[in-house]
């Protein structure tokens, strides 16, 4: 398969139109390059914020009202464009609230046949949780797809190895990560946390970025990072786990093409333990002892200083 990660511009839009515009030309893009899996940034989404207006860009629960209540309409958007190019598209996340009233961020996988499906963030930062009022999800999905089984890491998630494991283990072969940062040493955690696990998990990554300043957007108004697709160091895999990578804050599509053959064989001829084996020992690893050595040790800081 031939899957494209975007490298997102944040922009403002005067109108819905614009957007709409925006949002066909990428992906039609994308298309006319082969592309048969699009990928799409964390709060990419959060541009639309510029519709209500700058004095509500400004502030962040404002504009994060803002963008939840324009999603169904983004949605549909999206359900068009997957019909109308053929592909599948892992939107760019945004806040969506629930029906018990609390806020996630949600990234959705839209099929060319109309169906659609979503993956919530599990592990929110501080910041959304306290900014932008968001909640942790409560799921965990594989999607059966025609082009193979697919999951969804929505940004920080992919920094934690028992979310990837738990996604594989059920057989996903390919994992999307709709990522996002305001500082390099964030895009940097993302990107290799991506070259983990397709290390670990024997799969494909793809890792989406947004770029670019916004400084008229309090939720998103720096944007750092390169667009990915990483292999497992495996035959039938470059030798450097990237199959694709942009350049680092240029916008742009990066394309890259996955074998689910060579996925398989990878994962029945691997050289390194896969997810089921690392799960296997979990229960069998030995206690962990401190032993002292060359002479008197510092007392260990008190648990939260």
């Amino acid at each position: 398969m031939k899957i494209a990660a975007a490298a997102y511009p944040i922009e403002w839009h005067n109108r819905w139109n614009d957007f709409v515009g925006k949002l066909r030309i990428w992906v039609r893009t994308a298309s006319e390059q082969g592309a048969e899996l699009l990928v799409f940034p964390e709060y990419g989404a959060m541009e639309l914020a510029s519709l209500a207006e700058e004095e509500n860009t400004r502030d962040i629960a404002r504009s994060v009202a803002a963008v939840t209540a324009r999603l169904g309409d983004v949605d549909d958007l999206h359900a068009s464009l997957a019909r109308e190019f053929g592909v599948f598209i892992c939107a760019a996340s945004a806040p969506m609230r629930r029906k018990d009233g609390t806020q996630v961020n949600r990234a959705r996988l839209f099929a060319p046949d109309g169906s659609r499906g979503h993956q919530d963030k599990l592990v929110p930062t501080g910041v959304e949780g306290e900014d932008f009022g968001i909640s942790p999800g409560t799921g965990l999905t594989v999607f059966d797809t025609a082009l193979g089984r697919v999951g969804i890491m929505v940004s920080g998630d992919a920094e934690v190895a028992a979310i990837a494991r738990s996604l594989v283990t059920a057989g996903a072969e390919v994992l999307l990560v709709p990522g996002g940062a305001r500082r390099l040493q964030e895009y940097w955690r993302q990107r290799i946390a991506a070259m983990a696990r397709a290390l670990e998990g024997r799969c494909a990554v793809a890792h989406a970025v947004a770029v670019g300043d916004a400084d008229w957007l309090a939720a998103a108004n720096r944007n750092v990072g390169a667009a990915a697709i990483y292999g497992p160091f495996e035959p039938g895999f470059p030798d450097d786990g990237i199959v694709a990578v942009g350049k680092l804050n240029v916008a742009g599509w990066v394309h890259g093409e996955v074998s689910l053959d060579a996925l398989r064989r990878a994962r029945s001829e691997a050289a390194v333990p896969g997810p089921a084996e690392v799960a296997a020992q979990d229960g069998r690893l030995p206690a962990v002892e401190t032993e002292a050595l060359g002479g008197e040790a510092e007392p260990a800081p008190e648990e939260g200083r």
